[in-house]
């Protein structure tokens, strides 16, 4: 078995009005990948998207920071991420190895801003789907950033906030948190 964590960290707290972290933790074996991610101090009662991001070509991802906002709004959105970490690759929902990322199937934040998640992937069924979407079945954990996104529908945010993915708007898409993922066996 191969480990891998995360130590996800606040993105966007200033604007948002909570402080989101936790930790990701992702145990690769021959025929599984269990993912585990533990966050506190997300937005309350909240749907929060989180997937694995990087870049196609196995370049190294590196977690965004304030200095990628780049259009001067005070958020760093889905859009202005990419620059430092790629694309969106693999969703941390109800079934990861599908790669079905616009959706309402991920956790939902308790009263208190706390979720856990755990969820076992069959390795093959994702590293198939991986290498249609991105030309390789290798996952080069160690070269992606883990992303947790989702704010409050009435949070007032700026029309230059982007972020639509299908009929999802920035509120859902924005990032509230990253962490590097690292191998640390």
């Amino acid at each position: 078995m191969t480990t891998y964590k995360a130590e996800i960290v606040p993105l966007n707290a200033n604007k948002i009005g909570t402080s989101a972290h936790g930790t990701a933790s992702l145990e690769l074996t021959d025929t599984e990948l269990t993912i585990t991610i533990e966050m506190f101090g997300t937005p309350a009662s909240t749907e929060h998207w989180e997937h694995f991001h990087g870049f196609p070509d196995g370049r190294a991802a590196e977690i965004a920071t304030a200095a990628q906002d780049v259009n001067g709004d005070g958020f760093v959105d889905l859009m202005e991420t990419e620059s430092v970490s790629g694309t969106t690759m693999v969703p941390f929902d109800d079934a990861p190895e599908h790669m079905d990322i616009p959706h309402d199937r991920y956790p939902v934040a308790d009263a208190d801003g706390h979720f856990a998640y755990t969820k076992v992937v069959p390795l093959a069924e994702l590293q198939d789907n991986f290498a249609n979407a991105f030309g390789s079945r290798d996952l080069q954990l160690d070269r992606r950033v883990i992303y947790i996104h989702g704010v409050p529908a009435d949070l007032q945010l700026p029309d230059s906030v982007a972020g639509m993915v299908g009929m999802f708007d920035a509120h859902v898409t924005l990032p509230i948190a990253v962490g590097k993922i690292v191998r640390v066996d």
